[in-house]
């Protein structure tokens, strides 16, 4: 028997539509939200009290009397953070989650949570001197690590060092003057993915972010499922070859450790130095180094080693989805993050192991594809869930 899903406050409910459909009638309101038309307009009138709400003019008529529009307030705004490994991006959103305004720049998540996090308010205050908001209503970040989803904290991140149990939520809330909410990186890109990519209304899916590390965002039943302690997800810290390299979490042989960012540039620098990529040898003679932009470059240009490195990847990461499918049966995987770029040699196999490895119940009718939002997953997931944490402070 599966588990009861908790019924949504009617306000929670009320807003998230305004929010994902723009404005709409109080008739179609009493409707969709099957409710007296009494309760609904009470319940109105309080929001529009606390400022969540405002009128938008009169509905086109359905026969009778002219129903008034209503929508979210236009001076709501959310801040939507993503950290990356190496970035920062920045998003102002009115209350339909639309940017007002947008910043992104380069940064080291290594040289820690201060410099990282002034930067971060920094960009914000610049936002509000630039006329993008009077006032925030939340902010959402994500890092690219574990984290304590109830506590608002990075827990042991591996590549963060000395982010663990760092107040991020705490900060940002004293700093801003409202709620904030922290999560993981590729679970802010999964719930942007589910909001408004190819995943739109997929109940049950796996978000996998292939960048600087490898982690999975995981949708059952309409939610994210973090886990018991928030690190539900890990999956680039499965190990896949026992006799592996290295990797930054202190295990050998992990996923992340044979195919990510920094491994697929070892791997090609390698290939460069041995002569055995053409593409490869010019690009490190020309830059001094290569990366995984090179690897895509080498391998629509036709460089056999680079094809080689996209297919040996896609198919260590295939082989752990393949467990994954077999476990849980998602309706679908989504593929993201930088390494996305290497396109659809490395969706192939993925693919192709997958459907291989899996049974056919569990992949008969399960698409595997690349994510639609690219590089905006992350800011639109963070946005959401700002959005719903401002939402349930209107209780």
């Amino acid at each position: 028997m599966g588990a009861v899903r908790a019924v949504e406050p009617l306000h929670l409910r009320l807003l998230r539509l305004l929010r994902d459909n723009g404005a709409v009638s109080r008739a179609e309101l009493a409707d969709r939200l099957e409710m007296p038309r009494p309760r609904l307009l009470a319940e109105l009138e309080r929001l529009v009290s606390l400022g969540y709400v405002a009128e938008a003019g009169l509905a086109a008529s359905r026969g009778g009397r002219r129903s008034t529009l209503v929508e979210l307030s236009p001076n709501l705004r959310f801040a939507a953070v993503d950290l990356g490994a190496s970035s920062i991006d920045v998003e102002i959103v009115n209350g339909r989650l639309e940017p007002v305004v947008a910043y992104a720049e380069p940064a080291d998540i290594r040289s820690g949570p201060k410099g990282t996090l002034l930067r971060v308010n920094e960009l914000l205050h610049k936002a509000k001197v630039d006329g993008a908001y009077e006032r925030l209503d939340a902010v959402g970040i994500g890092v690219p690590g574990p984290v304590s989803f109830r506590d608002g904290v990075p827990v042991s991140p591996p590549i963060m060092p000395g982010w663990d149990r760092f107040p991020v939520r705490e900060l940002l809330t004293r700093e801003h003057g409202c709620p904030a909410v922290v999560d993981n990186d590729v679970n802010i890109m999964a719930i942007g993915e589910r909001h408004g990519g190819v995943a739109h209304s997929v109940d049950d899916f796996l978000f996998v972010k292939i960048g600087t590390g490898v982690g999975c965002g995981i949708y059952l039943g309409g939610e994210v499922y973090r886990g018991t302690d928030g690190c539900a997800g890990d999956i680039g810290h499965i190990q896949v070859d026992s006799h592996g390299p290295m990797c930054s979490c202190g295990n050998v042989g992990c996923l992340e450790a044979l195919f990510s960012g920094a491994a697929i540039a070892k791997d090609a620098t390698a290939a460069a130095r041995a002569g055995g990529s053409p593409a490869l040898a010019e690009r490190l003679a020309a830059n001094g180094s290569v990366t995984a932009v090179d690897v895509a470059e080498g391998a629509i240009e036709g460089d056999v080693v680079c094809i080689r490195l996209i297919r040996d990847g896609g198919r260590r990461v295939g082989g752990v989805l393949a467990g994954l499918v077999s476990f849980a049966n998602p309706s679908m995987i989504v593929i993201g993050g930088g390494l996305a770029q290497l396109g659809h040699i490395l969706l192939a196999e993925i693919r192709s192991v997958v459907y291989r490895r899996s049974l056919p119940l569990a992949t008969g009718n399960l698409p595997v594809v690349l994510s639609e939002l690219g590089s905006r997953a992350g800011v639109t997931g963070a946005a959401v869930l700002a959005s719903d944490m401002a939402f349930m402070e209107a209780s």
